[in-house]
């Protein structure tokens, strides 16, 4: 009876381990894409689809084309055409681009999909792209090392300016907190329009860029919180109740004043249930697009918080209106404020091809007009990831010296 029992549970997981390899089989082929060779600097993205009659590549590495549309000429993704071999398996081999995180998704017959045999894969506001990873001198901090990890928890905290219970907002603790009594600063790290707090530790990379940082000794260990900045929501969707509802770009309560009224709570929570250091030289504030418009006006109002501010590609310009509209009225005043015990670091980064460009030239002046010292880094690019993660891997090390 024993030997049948045996046979039989065997007979089973022999059966689920066939079924997982023919899982694998008929969704990928067994396909390796992309591959990414370092000696031959080349990387090849493959697709099986037999019953395709066109297959082509669009990777964030192609460059753009001037396309026509009813609404004019805009800016399109370049697409690159793959070839098909007797088997139905589709192939287009380019030269290595530079070192980065690189996205990349298919088109079959005019359809976006993603790439079956790849399951590395991001999430940016509603669209899922595949990436891969070039190694570097600028990505060499993007990667999983060999280096002591920090702990990444997903918190919920109360909300009672914004009316909810409970919200959520990702927290980074360095290698070691757990086991130690030392106390450590933080840097308040704000998404952009969209986002949400998975955007910072996933489409940025933020969590090995520090913890490679910090090995290395080059920035100093810190706690890193990373909240949702659309002030109506409880967290990314789909994590919270009756949230099934399909990522937006525009989302209620981000830049009307809400969430910067309501800040104070994530500073209290953070202060009172983590080992910090609570004083002005122990904070630091930065964000990208939507969060470096945040950081801009978060620190403003509260020039006592914050010794290191960080504007990544920032919306700039806001008109007052509404309840809370005092969050933006008289910037200049509170600037003067803000600048009277100036921060030890102000620092300003956009790209060259950003739509808000001339947005943050305009800020410059304001400042320089002033007098304020801050400090610029201005690289190529427009709004995109590539640009954020130069940015903070540039802004940690200046933090807390």
């Amino acid at each position: 009876m024993k030997q049948r029992l045996w046979m039989l549970a065997a007979g089973c997981l022999f059966a689920l381990a066939a079924q997982s390899q023919e899982t694998v089989a008929v969704n990928t082929g067994n396909i390796v894409s992309p591959e990414v060779d370092t000696a031959a600097q080349t990387v090849t993205f493959r697709l099986l689809a037999p019953a395709a009659k066109e297959v082509t590549v669009e990777a964030d590495y192609f460059g753009k084309v001037q396309k026509q549309t009813p609404l004019g000429a805009v800016e399109m993704p370049l697409r690159q055409a793959m070839t098909r071999d007797t088997a139905g398996v589709w192939t287009l081999e380019t030269p290595m681009p530079a070192p980065e995180l690189h996205t990349y998704c298919f088109y079959v017959d005019g359809l976006r999909m993603v790439d079956p045999s790849n399951v590395y894969m991001l999430r940016d506001i509603a669209t899922y792209t595949n990436y891969f990873l070039v190694d570097g001198e600028l990505s060499a901090n993007y990667f999983v090392r060999e280096v002591p990890h920090g702990t990444v928890s997903k918190v919920w905290y109360p909300s009672p300016k914004l009316g909810m219970e409970r919200r959520r907002m990702t927290v980074y603790t360095p290698a070691g907190y757990e086991d130690g009594t030392e106390r450590y600063p933080v840097l308040y790290l704000l998404h952009g329009a969209g986002g949400d707090e998975n955007a910072w530790s996933e489409l940025g990379r933020a969590v090995q860029i520090l913890d490679n940082l910090i090995a290395q000794g080059k920035a100093k260990p810190m706690i890193v919180v990373m909240p949702n900045g659309n002030g109506g929501q409880e967290a990314a969707p789909g994590e919270y109740p009756n949230s099934m509802y399909k990522p937006s770009f525009m989302n209620p309560k981000t830049m009307e004043g809400s969430f910067e009224v309501a800040f104070p709570d994530i500073v209290s929570y953070v202060e009172s249930h983590y080992r910090t250091v609570n004083d002005k030289a122990h904070r630091a504030i930065a964000g990208l697009s939507m969060g470096g418009f945040h950081s801009l006006y978060i620190s403003a109002n509260y020039p006592e918080l914050f010794d290191y501010v960080g504007l990544f590609s920032a919306a700039v310009n806001r008109e007052a209106k509404g309840d809370n509209a005092f969050v933006y009225a008289d910037l200049d005043t509170k600037l003067a404020r803000q600048f009277a015990e100036a921060p030890k670091l102000y620092f300003i980064a956009i790209g060259t091809a950003d739509f808000l460009y001339q947005d943050n030239v305009g800020l410059r002046k304001r400042f320089d007009a002033q007098g304020y010292r801050y400090e610029y880094m201005e690289t190529d690019g427009g709004h995109i990831w590539s640009n954020w993660r130069k940015y903070l891997n540039h802004f940690l090390p200046e933090l807390f010296r």
